[in-house]
């Protein structure tokens, strides 16, 4: 009220409280009074209620800006107001301010009824709500899905989407049977970090999926279906490396909620495959995986299985219901038939094995790592046999040269004339693939073919630097290796080697002969960043035997006796030799250079420091990754 004139001060901006000066409080949006909370000659406090305003199904509180004396209330419960009319009147006065310690303070640790229904329904869901389940899997010695993500993850570290789905088959049981049976629709999956101690939070973060056995044996639902769509998603859209548990018996029949005939039009195999290429993929199986699961598996960059683990396209009701006999499930895809035919690239003793290796695995693709130690590299000098004719162990040369304990083999048992590895020189990540002097004298078959160019676009799409070390005489020949198709899947080495958009070097450390040769050097020795040979180093468009025996043929076959004749090879091969030795062709510069097998690390890591760093890519480098 004005001092002279007596009358009300109204005002729709928020009122400047002045002692003795009444003040008007108006409704800061239009709705309807629901609820009156003062009464004329009231006391009240700063931000006692005077009124409720409903205004689009919310309500909305007005409250007193400062202690005093209540004059007037200008609205009843069912008035319709607009923005900035007065609510109520209010004479500023020293009415007591309830003191700091003696206010409502709200108790930190209460538990409203609906965070009790949220904290009950999310206790079913977790291991410590499942205790017999848990007990069956731990009696079987196995891990439940959530000890395998645990594991995986780091601690604290796993984001869970999905928790709270349910089978979809409210049609045909009870919804409390659901919530208790079918926890999270046999699907955990969500985000954490892997190897984020030592690669920090950003490189270290992943997608984590697991199939959980435990529910409907580890099918494949309507609901995570749709989950695995979710996830796919946000895995493309930020870049996450995958790591996929695929343990399960495939599609599910008994889902009801859904008006589904097929279910052929679900994404989620299109998703994942598109995924192979932009991200690593890392697949484990354990126990049993058939169907849908084996085919996610399939689409994975390494398969990492249990010894116990069976893997088929098909379990035993789908080959009984084609007809084609009776067969339980450990004879369907064992370990021995999955490692030697190339399905599977790593074996695990069990879960917490195979958890390791995927860690492991993974952090290849994570970055450097500053603390490396390695073998004295003058062992290497006398790695190579001096009799060119000796067979040696090319792992113990890759153990030598990789930094100490970096070196993970992949498909060891598949195509064992071709050595594909992972290794870390000087912390950096990079690929191996090597002859294998051991199998076929080195020479290139079709499965080992196979297995260097698909680990070639491993590497690639992933931007790894790649070493050759090149030991063989060649591609095989005969009518038994062309039966294998062999013009084919030798010439995916050459297609491939010439796609490498990442930095490869070659080392000659022996034979390096015709186009098996070309080949472990991306199709020429020019197209490495460098291709250099080590002093055993001895190079021709074939091997020095069988190019004596074709080219001298008249010659030896001049010779009758055959001591003499066999003198005389000899003595042509060794000057084939002297003329294909890696010191008389590098004067021809048809090789970079001869070094020291002791400088090899330097040599690499100095090439290394050359290359422009990688740039930043938002999407594929290549279409996908072949899962063979």
């Amino acid at each position: 009220m004005d001092a002279e004139t007596g009358e009300v001060a109204v005002s729709r901006d928020a009122p400047e409280v002045k002692t003795g000066t009444q003040v008007a409080v108006p409704t800061p949006l239009q709705g309807t009074v629901v609820k009156v909370g003062a009464i004329v000659t009231e006391e009240i406090t700063s931000g006692g209620m005077l009124a409720i305003i409903e205004s689009m199904k919310m309500e909305h509180v007005v409250v007193a800006p400062c202690g005093g004396t209540v004059c007037a209330v200008l609205v009843r419960a069912g008035d319709l107001v607009a923005a900035g009319d007065t609510v109520a009147i209010i004479e500023p006065g020293d009415v007591n301010q309830p003191a700091a310690e003696s206010r409502a303070v709200a108790d930190l640790d209460a538990i409203r009824p609906d965070l009790a229904e949220t904290i009950e329904r999310q206790s079913l869901v977790l291991d410590s709500g499942r205790p017999d389940v848990v007990d069956r899997r731990h009696r079987g010695d196995r891990r439940t899905a959530r000890e395998n993500i645990d594991d995986l993850c780091d601690p604290g570290s796993f984001t869970e989407y999905g928790s709270l789905a349910i089978a979809a088959q409210r049609g045909r049981r009870d919804l409390q049977e659901l919530i208790e049976r079918t926890p999270a629709d046999g699907l955990v999956a969500g985000i954490g970090r892997i190897n984020g101690e030592q690669f920090g939070p950003e490189a270290a973060t992943c997608a984590a999926l697991s199939y959980d056995y435990t529910v409907l044996a580890g099918t494949q639902g309507q609901q995570n279906h749709r989950k695995k769509d979710r996830m796919f998603d946000l895995i493309e859209r930020l870049r996450l490396p995958v790591v996929l548990f695929a343990e399960g018996g495939g599609g599910r029949p008994g889902d009801t909620d859904y008006a589904v005939i097929t279910g052929l039009d679900c994404m989620a195999f299109a998703l994942f495959g598109g995924l192979s290429g932009l991200v690593p993929m890392v697949g484990i199986a354990s126990g049993r995986c058939f169907a849908g699961n084996a085919a996610l598996l399939g689409c994975c960059d390494v398969v990492i299985a249990t010894k116990d683990a069976s893997i088929g396209m098909g379990g035993p009701a789908m080959i009984e219901g084609g007809g084609l006999g009776t067969f339980e499930p450990d004879e369907i895809g064992p370990i021995e038939m999955q490692t030697t035919n190339g399905v599977v690239d790593l074996v695990a003793e069990d879960d917490a094995h195979a958890v390791q290796l995927a860690k492991r695995y993974l952090s290849y693709f994570q970055g450097s790592i500053d603390e490396w130690s390695c073998a004295d590299q003058r062992l290497l000098r006398s790695s190579i046999p001096e009799n060119r004719l000796r067979v040696y162990d090319i792992r113990v040369v890759i153990d030598t040269l990789a930094d100490t304990g970096s070196v993970l083999e992949l498909r060891s048992a598949f195509g064992p004339g071709i050595v594909t590895a992972l290794i870390r020189v000087e912390g950096r990540p990079m690929g191996v693939v090597a002859n294998n002097p051991a199998h076929l004298g080195g020479a290139i078959d079709s499965d080992g073919a196979d297995k260097a160019a698909r680990f070639l676009q491993l590497c690639d799409g992933h931007d790894l630097p790649i070493l050759f070390l090149c030991d063989t005489p060649g591609f095989m020949v005969g009518p038994e290796a062309e039966r294998s198709g062999q013009v084919r899947h030798f010439s995916r080495l050459f297609v491939t080697g010439a796609s490498l958009s990442v930095p490869f070097f070659t080392f000659i450390l022996r034979k390096g002969y015709g186009l098996g040769a070309q080949a472990m050097a991306g199709g020429s020795f020019r197209s490495p960043l460098f291709t250099v040979a080590w002093p055993t180093g001895e190079l021709g468009g074939m091997g020095l035997e069988g190019a004596v025996r074709l080219g001298f043929r008249r010659e030896l076959d001049a010779v009758d006796n055959q001591e003499d004749r066999e003198e005389l090879f000899q003595a042509m091969v060794a000057r084939a030799y002297e003329h294909g030795k890696a010191l008389n062709v590098a004067t021809a510069f048809e090789i970079d250079d001869v070094i020291d097998p002791a400088d090899s690390r330097i040599r690499i890591i100095e090439t290394l420091r050359a290359v422009p760093p990688t740039p930043v890519r938002t999407g594929k480098k290549r279409a996908c990754i072949d899962t063979w």
